[in-house]
């Protein structure tokens, strides 16, 4: 199941950023940090690939070892 999102460009005098958004379902679900860093990796011109630090994700097998099965 895929989420859709919109592309957001801002125009300043000098400069220009654009934006994409996670939606709230995809960021719980990857259980992201706030404040945590990735780097985008492009794929081909219709994909990109968003990639964790090894810090994030050696500290996200940690939480989920230390989660007391039910």
């Amino acid at each position: 199941m895929g989420y859709s999102t919109k592309i957001q460009l801002i125009k300043r005098a000098k400069s220009e950023q654009w934006y994409i958004n996670f939606p709230s379902a995809v960021a719980q679900a990857m259980e992201f940090n706030r404040g945590e860093v990735a780097e985008w990796l492009i794929d081909n011109n219709q994909r990109l690939v968003l990639m964790r630090s090894d810090e994030a994700v050696s500290a996200l097998k940690k939480k989920l070892q230390r989660k007391p099965k039910t």
